[in-house]
């Protein structure tokens, strides 16, 4: 994917989002603080501060999550 698809989302008018792999996973973005993207890697931070490295080679697409009113995602926590 190209990173400016990811910017795009991150500007104005923000929308929670959730990053989706080839693999299938998908990375939730709740908010512009919790991913920092550059031209060779997309960095995505959990709740709990965890981060994940991704090669956007392999991020295959954005799909819209809704927030709860505390700010975090509906998709399930890993353990």
């Amino acid at each position: 994917m190209n990173v400016e698809h990811i910017r795009a989302r991150l500007k104005g008018g923000f929308r929670p989002f959730a990053l989706v792999t080839s693999s299938g996973e998908k990375y939730p973005v709740p908010h512009p603080e919790f991913v920092l993207v550059t031209q060779r890697t997309v960095v995505v931070a959990d709740t709990r501060g965890f981060t994940t490295l991704l090669d956007p080679l392999h991020i295959t697409g954005i799909e819209d999550i809704t927030a709860h009113k505390n700010g975090r995602s509906k998709r399930s926590r890993k353990r």
